[in-house]
This record gives C-alpha cells, sequence and structure tokens, in this order.
C-alpha cells in the first residue's frame, strides 16, 4: 500500500460510552432522509453469538446531540447484518424496515415511527427495492447453518437435509400488501449452476440495483472452500423472474456493490486473474480497478456521486484500516486505522463503513475502546 496518502479525520461515537451499538453492513441506508437520525442496534453482549432468545433493542440516534431513542425490539438478529435494519425508501424519516421471529417464524416489519403501527410482511427481507415496492427474502435459517454470523438462531432449517430443495430459494415480497411467492428455487438455481450441481447451496448475499430493475445473488456452496475462498456464483435477474445471467460459476466472488443499473463493483477471481472488478451486467465485460492498491477484500461501496469509493480492510497487524479512493485521480486515501484484537469470527467487528445520503459523512462499526460501537466521521474535508 505505499501509494497511499495518509489523511486521518476524526470519528465521533454516537453510541454511548461502554454499552454495545452497532448498525450492521456497509450497503444498507443507516442515515434517514434528512440526515438527522442513524439506527442502531443495541445488544446486551459482543463475546459470543446471539441465540435465540437474545433480544435486540432498535433505536435511533441523533446525530445532534448522540440521544438514543428506543423504538421497538427483535429477537432475529446477527452482528453482521444486524436485522437487515433500514429505513423505509418511500418514507424515509418516519419508517423503517427490520426482521423479527414471531409465532414460530421469521417474517419481515416495516414500522411507522409517528404512529407505531407495524406492517407484518410473509417472509424476512434481504433487499429492499430502492422504490419502495417490494423485496426479497431468503431462509436465514439456511445461511445460520453456513455463516452463523449472517443467519438466525431462532428455528431450525426445514430443508436443512436437502442439497437444493424446490420449495426453498429467493422469495419476492410486496411491501404493500406484505405478501409474498417464491421466486427463485434451489432446484432451478442448482440446474443453472453445473459446478454446483448435487451440492448443498445457500444464497448467501442479494443486492437490489439503483433503479430496481435488476438484482443479484451470491450462491455459495456449503463447504466448498475456506472461508475467504468459497466457491461462489454470480447471478443477476430482472425483477420480473426473467433474464437470468451467470457472470460467475465456482470462483471466488466477495463483496460487491452496485454502481448504476448496469453495473458492478465486486472483489473477485475472474478472467483477470484476483482483484477489484467492474463488471458489466449486460455485456459480461471486466475491468480491473487499480490492480496496484486493491490487492485485498473489503466491504466496497459508492459515493452517491459515484466520484469516490469506501473501503476498509480486516485486521493487519491488530488494526482495521479505511479508506477513501478518488476514483477521478485514481488515489487512494487512508483516513483511519482502528485497533482490533478480537479474533476473526463470526462475532468479529467489521468496520462495514457506510455513506450518508449527501456523500459528505460517513459511519462504521469498531470495537477499539473495548465495546461495540457506531462511529461517525466528516469527510467533506476530503471528498469536498
Amino acid at each position: 500500500m505505499g501509494n497511499v496518502i495518509p489523511h486521518p479525520l476524526p470519528a465521533t461515537r454516537l453510541t454511548p460510552a461502554s454499552e454495545h451499538g452497532f448498525f450492521g453492513y456497509y450497503d444498507v441506508p443507516a442515515f434517514s432522509g434528512d440526515g438527522r437520525l442513524h439506527l442502531c442496534q443495541r445488544v446486551p453482549f459482543m463475546d459470543r453469538l446471539p441465540a435465540g432468545d437474545d433480544v435486540a433493542t432498535i433505536g435511533t440516534v441523533s446525530l445532534d446531540d448522540r440521544a438514543f431513542t428506543p423504538i421497538t425490539e427483535t429477537n432475529a438478529w446477527n452482528f453482521q447484518q444486524g436485522t437487515m435494519l433500514q429505513w423505509s425508501p418511500t418514507a424515509p424519516n418516519d419508517a423503517i424496515l427490520f426482521n423479527r421471529f414471531a409465532d414460530g417464524r421469521y417474517v419481515g416489519v416495516m414500522r411507522d415511527l409517528l404512529t407505531g403501527a407495524e406492517r407484518v410482511l410473509a417472509m424476512p427481507i434481504a433487499t429492499v427495492d430502492p422504490r419502495g415496492h417490494y423485496a426479497l427474502g431468503i431462509n436465514f435459517s439456511r445461511v445460520f447453518d453456513f455463516r452463523p454470523g449472517y443467519g438466525y438462531a431462532n428455528s431450525p432449517d426445514p430443508f436443512r437435509e436437502e442439497t437444493s430443495p424446490a420449495a426453498d430459494g429467493v422469495y419476492r415480497i410486496e411491501l404493500e400488501t406484505g405478501a409474498s411467492e417464491l421466486f427463485f428455487s434451489y432446484a432451478e438455481l442448482s440446474r443453472l449452476l453445473p459446478a454446483m450441481r448435487g451440492r448443498k447451496i445457500v444464497v448467501n448475499h442479494i443486492t437490489i440495483n439503483p433503479d430496481g430493475t435488476r438484482f443479484l445473488m451470491l450462491v455459495r456452496d456449503f463447504g466448498e472452500m475456506t472461508a475467504a475462498r468459497w466457491g461462489t456464483a454470480l447471478l443477476t435477474a430482472g425483477l420480473d423472474g426473467g433474464d437470468l445471467r451467470v457472470h460467475a460459476d465456482n470462483h471466488l466472488v466477495s463483496h460487491y456493490h452496485w454502481r448504476d443499473p448496469r453495473t458492478v463493483l465486486a472483489y473477485a477471481a475472474l478472467d483477470k486473474g484476483e482483484g477489484l472488478y467492474l463488471l458489466d451486467d449486460v455485456t459480461g465485460e471486466t475491468t480491473v480497478l487499480d490492480r496496484g492498491f486493491f490487492t485485498f477484500d473489503g466491504h466496497c461501496s459508492f459515493s452517491p456521486d459515484r466520484q469516490w469509493l469506501l473501503y476498509d480492510t480486516y485486521p493487519r497487524e491488530g488494526r482495521r484500516h479505511l479508506f477513501l479512493y478518488d476514483l477521478r485521480r485514481g488515489i487512494p486515501y487512508e483516513v483511519g486505522a482502528f485497533a482490533d484484537p478480537y479474533p476473526p469470527d463470526d462475532i468479529r467487528c467489521d468496520l462495514h463503513p457506510r455513506w450518508d445520503r449527501t456523500g459528505a459523512r460517513i459511519s462504521f462499526d469498531a470495537v477499539h475502546e473495548g465495546f461495540r460501537g457506531v462511529y461517525l466521521m466528516d469527510v467533506s474535508p476530503l471528498v469536498g
């Protein structure tokens, strides 16, 4: 990383000292539409995996005075992605979405913060349409069996003994009514992926593109490779269920982010070796971004104006590093490094850095003060 420009920026903790608060993943909206509030989950521990009866308190933190306001609770959560907590695309100041375990099943919940009214969705959410029309859901019990830090522990997977069940897979959820339907079954995915055929598979991560017309899913094989090198298939499809495209079958594919409705950025090992790729979803053409710098996997996300890239590292000599990469000039800046003495397992605390809606601030989760907290950093002095 010799070409990195040091540019440290101060970070302010949003959550209370000595309490465990976190948000979760890097590609989910944490900031309210007006930029006044940040969502988070408060939990009583950080040293073990959550069990089915462990409760997380969902709340907001004021970016003005750091006051935490509890909203509700959930018992369907993990340390990597929380409870998929996020602001509603149609009411980004007044409504939230999250998951819950109730009456023996996982459900998604849309809660109105003004009235407290809740709409229960038939399936738990994994990704939400940016237009607010629908969500996609997956079986989080199956994900728990694959990677406990990304699934929920409340209920065993009813399809646990099946490698590619026809009655399970990706679900489309109508946000207006809460109804859901099986969209892509594991049996169908197995037929599309010859390298994984006959093996037990799981959809580990899934997101919808910025205009809500297509989605991307990572399909992984139970036990195929080590955690850092799972055999992964990258597929995209239209939200009408058609025009499915397989861009990688049993490759290394890790963190990714949509740049625009047809272009995906992903750390992967594709046709040009291992690196950070721009992938054209229409043509399949790939371009490697700054091979000299992006030699390591990180949580990547574009700034709202698509001129900057936010990136982090896993621990290096006990510290997690945070970068801003100027895409116009090809210059990486290190804006922070945070101690992390904890083991790299499924209770780890990745930074998971996230942009606010203006691109002037970022937030991230960290444990460098000895507890899990949410931190805010003003990046406007650098990004301008």
